[in-house]
């Protein structure tokens, strides 16, 4: 299982980079990089427990809904200041 979570934690780095290449918004890159870092993180809770584990998936929860709700009042803020336009 500690395989499964280090493939996670690769496989998170290699998505959110192709994310900002591909899209070239960077909230979407961080937001799919920490989705899979924490699978990583809940994979290796199968594993026998330890504290050091699970207070890394909690810091992982943790930052992951502080960045999410950040982002989202970030957007908020710039899509009120944006100009609509059509055919966009």
């Amino acid at each position: 299982m500690s395989y499964a979570a280090l493939i996670c934690v690769v496989a998170g780095l290699g998505a959110g980079l192709i994310a900002l290449l591909a899209v070239g918004d960077p909230r979407l890159a961080l937001r799919t990089a920490l989705d899979l870092w924490l699978a990583a993180g809940l994979l290796r809770l199968v594993l026998p427990p330890s504290w050091q584990s699970l207070l890394a998936a909690a810091a992982i929860v943790a930052i992951r809904q502080l960045v999410t709700r950040t982002l989202h009042v970030g957007t908020s803020d710039e899509a009120a200041n944006t100009p609509h336009r059509l055919g966009r």
